[in-house]
This record gives C-alpha cells, sequence and structure tokens, in this order.
C-alpha cells in the first residue's frame, strides 16, 4: 500500500507514564523520525540530545503548556508552538500544570534542500 494510517488512540504508550508513543514505527517511517509524547503536569521529560544520531528536531506543542531547556536557555512553549533544535544540544521539556502533548520530528542533515523550495 502506497500510505499508512494511524490513530495516536491505536499507539501503545511506552516509558516512564506510557508517555511516549512511537508513530515512525507504527507508520512504517523511514525518512524521518516521529513521535507522540504526553508529559503529566508538572513533570520532566528525560534531557538528552541527539548528537549520535545527527538528528536536528522539530518539536510542535499540540496541547497544554511548559517550557523546554535548551542548552542553557529556558523556552515557554504553549498550544501552536514549534521550537528547532540543533542535534548537538541538549533538551529537557517540562510540563505546566495542564501537562503538555507535542509531536517531535527529526532528520539527519540532507534529508531536506534549503534552496529551490518554495516554503
Amino acid at each position: 500500500m502506497p500510505y499508512s494510517v494511524v490513530n495516536i488512540d491505536q499507539i501503545e504508550g511506552t516509558g516512564p507514564g506510557s508517555a511516549v508513543h512511537f508513530v515512525r514505527r507504527e507508520l512504517g517511517v523511514e525518512a524521518f523520525g516521529i513521535n507522540w509524547f504526553e508529559l503529566p503536569p508538572e513533570t520532566d521529560r528525560f534531557e538528552h540530545d541527539e548528537q549520535t544520531s545527527g538528528q536536528e528536531e522539530v518539536v510542535v506543542v499540540i496541547a497544554g503548556s511548559g517550557r523546554c531547556r535548551i542548552g542553557s536557555d529556558v523556552e515557554p512553549v504553549t498550544l501552536g508552538s514549534f521550537i528547532r533544535i540543533d542535534p548537538g544540544e541538549t533538551r529537557c521539556p517540562h510540563a505546566g500544570p495542564d501537562g503538555l502533548t507535542s509531536s517531535r520530528s527529526g532528520a539527519g542533515p540532507g534529508h531536506m534542500s534549503r534552496t529551490g523550495r518554495s516554503d
């Protein structure tokens, strides 16, 4: 089949608090990573970077609010926030009082051209 469809309710959560839903695996995506994260109120996701994978990451806030520590900076995030993070930057999201739901997508360098495209 040339496409795949899945609803988040069909993807079992894993990890602490069942916070991570592995969307890429369920869809069979091979060109980039994409996952769904649901953090309960006032909790942190683990601090990490993508230095080893080399993936540039984009976080899209879908529900709730909170903040994301990126390196030594702290950025507030709310519904509709987009954050792009270089692979080597340490990041750690923190959910606010209503929790924080986000989708995170990533790919290594060279997957998208920065020229010759109309955005």
